[in-house]
């Protein structure tokens, strides 16, 4: 199914544009450019003489509608195209749920008013769950191009050698998602005018608690990118090479360390963080894509077929 698997590569790529366009919509103060009204903006469905914080929160809510659009359609096509049990599917449909609670998300935080400026612990709250829930959303995506890419009639075996291990990486991920979500949070709200100035900040026991929780983010970066490096490194050993994929993670953590020290030095200007954020999405799509690989893998078409014949089951037959 290539049409299916180009397309359903597409809605990932997409989703992460929509991701991005989101961090710029948070790092530039522009939640409340349509009031605390949704899905309206400002009372209205189309702004009239909007302000330029209008114009980018409303470019984010059309292109996140978008987004459902077309994961709406990335279900059907998986619905048509694929039987009823083919892990095709259940990837797809975790991807709807995820995009709709994705939506709700949004939704919530406009709708109380967690934007722009506001410094509630409430607010830290919901980014995080809206951070892990961008995480999951990208694994489903993620997961569903590239099952897409073998035979509708292939049977499926998931090797749980290496499950706990993998579970790790997971966990490790999302935990610094939230730290560093958290992190961004702080240098937007409270921004500085030197680093020394936001080193005292980070230490001062009277400072905002996002800001006391983002030194943490630096340490936690290097052990959960430490942990990754070390169990590609570990499968390498077993499988006597490492994979493509394994050397791209690898070069996307030494990657985004380095970005990480930039951003502190230059004082997070708004570009490094985009850049920051998409590095982190890349290195989460490249360990699903690795898990997948490693857990998760389809049996030969002969085989299959056997069991099929075993079975008494005419494969041309199978119900869609």
């Amino acid at each position: 199914m290539k049409g299916f698997s180009r397309f359903a590569w597409g809605v990932l790529v997409y989703n992460v544009l929509v991701i991005l366009w989101g961090a710029y919509v948070r790092a530039t103060g522009s939640g409340a450019g349509c009031g605390s009204h949704w899905p309206l903006c400002n009372g209205e469905v189309l702004p009239r003489s909007p302000q330029v914080e209008t114009l980018i929160e409303f470019t984010h809510r059309v292109t996140s509608g978008l987004a459902l659009l077309l994961v709406i359609l990335l279900v059907i096509r998986a619905i048509k195209f694929y039987p009823r049990r083919h892990p095709v599917r259940f990837a797809a449909y975790a991807s709807l749920a995820f995009t709709l609670t994705e939506a709700l998300i949004g939704a919530g935080l406009v709708l109380f008013e967690l934007v722009a400026g506001n410094t509630s612990l409430e607010r830290g709250w919901a980014m995080s769950l809206h951070l892990v829930n961008t995480l999951l959303l990208l694994g489903a995506l993620t997961a569903t191009a590239w099952l897409s890419r073998w035979s509708e009639r292939q049977s499926w075996h998931w090797d749980r050698s290496h499950l706990a291990w993998f579970l790790g990486a997971w966990l490790g991920m999302g935990l610094l998602g939230v730290s560093g979500a958290i992190t961004a949070l702080g240098d937007t709200l409270f921004p500085v005018s030197s680093l020394r100035e936001g080193l005292a900040q980070d230490v001062s026991p009277t400072a905002h608690l996002f800001l006391r929780l983002r030194i943490f983010h630096p340490g936690i970066a290097i052990l959960v990118g430490a942990y990754i490096i070390g169990l590609v490194l570990t499968l390498r050993k077993k499988s006597g090479g490492i994979l493509p994929l394994g050397r791209a993670l690898i070069a996307l953590i030494v990657i985004q360390w380095g970005i990480g020290v930039i951003n502190v030095g230059l004082l997070a200007p708004v570009g490094i963080q985009i850049v920051h954020l998409l590095v982190t999405d890349l290195i989460w799509i490249t360990l699903v894509l690795c898990s997948m690989q490693v857990l998760f893998r389809p049996l030969p078409l002969e085989r299959t077929a056997n069991q099929v014949i075993q079975n008494g089951i005419d494969p041309g037959t199978q119900e869609t």
